[in-house]
């Protein structure tokens, strides 16, 4: 059976993706309020209750503001580590079916097999992941300051990335509503990644492999869309990967669905 990915918003401000496999339906964080998670799974005629679990990266607020919400309520299983779990309840005065995994470390969520990787970013201790499942391989590493080695090799083996392309350094480095400090935390080794970091992340783990690329988590002060995207298409053409399909993800409407 088909394999649909649906990225239901990544910014700033929110960031869940939908996953749908013959057996399993999870999110992949839930940074929306459990309403707007309603609204945009309705859209592509899904809804939370059918939900199988919910993987979370890290403890940020843009990645788990719906959390408790729609996985209390329903008795949805938290997939996370202990650390973010540490901090979700910190968060929230909930009681959620937590999954602990460690990370590096891999679990089966119905037939999805779920790989985790640590990421550099300043949380306790975030993750991205890879879905391995029969249609192909989903990879998620929306918040990471640069790109390791670690990161390269377990990004190699996608068949869709959904990768940060967070600013540019210039709109940031210039940008009249952010505070030098934030600016510098930003653009550290544990921030977010620029536009031209993400292009040389994609350059470095290129392959055949790799057909469908989402740039994720575009600043709305520090970043155009238009922008982010003529970097990487830029930098795709300088490599010859022309057969990656290249998506923009948008903090305020879904992307159209993907069929695998």
């Amino acid at each position: 059976m088909a394999v649909k990915l649906t990225i239901l918003g990544s910014g700033s401000a929110g960031n869940a993706s939908y996953v749908e496999t013959g057996e399993t339906r999870v999110l992949v964080d839930a940074g929306f309020s459990p309403r707007q998670i309603r609204l945009r799974l309705a859209g592509i005629g899904r809804a939370p209750e059918n939900l199988t679990a919910i993987l979370i990266t890290h403890e940020h607020s843009d990645h788990i503001a719906g959390l408790a919400g729609l996985a209390e309520k329903l008795g949805i299983p938290v997939y996370c580590n202990r650390a973010t779990m540490d901090e979700i309840k910190r968060s929230f005065r909930a009681n959620l079916d937590f999954r602990l995994f460690v990370s590096g470390g891999s679990f089966d969520v119905g037939d999805i097999a779920v790989e985790t990787f640590s990421v550099p970013h300043d949380a306790q201790d975030p993750v991205g992941f890879m879905l391995r499942t029969s249609s192909g391989n989903i990879g998620f590493a929306t918040d990471l300051g640069h790109v390791t080695r670690l990161v390269g090799e377990r990004a190699r083996v996608a068949n869709v990335l959904v990768l940060e392309s967070n600013h540019d350094v210039k709109m940031l480095q210039e940008c009249p509503h952010r505070p030098w400090s934030l600016k510098q935390r930003i653009l550290s080794r544990h921030g977010h990644l620029s536009n031209e970091a993400a292009a040389d992340c994609a350059a470095d783990i290129m392959s055949a492999n790799l057909q469908h690329l989402y740039l994720g988590h575009l600043s709305r002060d520090c970043n155009k869309p238009d922008l982010a995207f003529t970097v990487m298409q830029k930098r795709l053409q300088q490599i010859g990967a022309t057969h990656v399909q290249l998506y923009l993800t948008s903090q305020g409407v879904p992307c159209p669905t993907l069929t695998l």
